[in-house]
């Protein structure tokens, strides 16, 4: 257990250094999301289009992020020879949720400060928003490990990520409350830690509250480790 604790933490660092060396991938993971923030609260009511935009970035820290990572990895032969090493599965995806972890909690504290020089204050029960993070970042670090086996190069997955980011970007309760929303709308992903962060930052909902949202994000997790298991690949697709 500690050794692949320690080697996840080694994996992570390797990571956030390569993301800071790429330029593209730091403009598309790390920048989008503010410009969609700025975007958005410029149509709408701009405390509340911010706290839910943790839901969005999520997506980008994390998703965009990994399916890219895994993917460029796998071809290298990379994550063949971390599999043969000292590293476990356990520790390999370990590293990686941990390093979008880092870039999405450093994504919040930035969101932070824009929110409270806007006049919004500052989060009222940071716990539940450390759950939403988590979990989220749980999902999607999966999602991302799925669907980097569906994609054969990390050219093409700039594009195999576009179909996720679109149901984030329209799923998620960003600009209007999820009760004006599809019921379908609640199933989404990005919407549970939406919800859960807006109501930490604002204080507008109790524990109570989450917890449905806490169960849906309990299922996608279910769902996204299922479908690691039947899409990840370790080899080339070439081999």
């Amino acid at each position: 257990m500690r050794t692949d604790a320690l080697h996840a933490v080694r994996l992570a660092r390797m990571d956030l250094k390569l993301l800071g060396r790429n330029t593209t991938a730091m403009v598309n993971v790390v920048l989008l999301p503010f410009l969609f923030g700025l975007m958005f609260s410029q149509m709408g009511d701009q405390t509340f289009v911010l706290t839910g935009l943790p839901g969005l970035m999520v997506v980008f820290a994390v998703f965009v992020n990994l399916v890219n990572s895994f993917t460029a990895r796998r071809e290298e032969l990379v994550l063949k020879r971390l599999r043969g090493g000292q590293g476990s599965a356990a520790a390999i995806f370990g590293g990686a949720a941990l390093s979008g972890f880092a870039v999405y909690a450093a994504q919040v504290a930035l969101l932070t400060v824009w929110i409270n020089r806007a006049g919004g204050g500052l989060p009222v029960n940071v716990p539940m928003m450390l759950v939403a993070a988590v979990l989220g970042v749980g999902v999607f670090a999966l999602l991302a490990a799925a669907f980097s086996g569906i994609t054969p190069n990390a050219e093409f997955a700039q594009v195999a990520v576009l179909p996720v980011l679109l149901v984030a970007v329209i799923g998620a309760p960003l600009m209007v409350p999820v009760t004006e929303l599809p019921f379908v709308a609640r199933l989404v992903p990005t919407t549970p830690i939406a919800e859960m962060m807006r109501m930490g930052y604002t204080g507008g909902g109790s524990w109570a509250d989450a917890l449905p949202w806490i169960g849906v994000l309990l299922v996608w997790l279910g769902v996204a480790a299922l479908l690691v298991k039947w899409l990840f690949r370790w080899d080339p697709r070439h081999s």
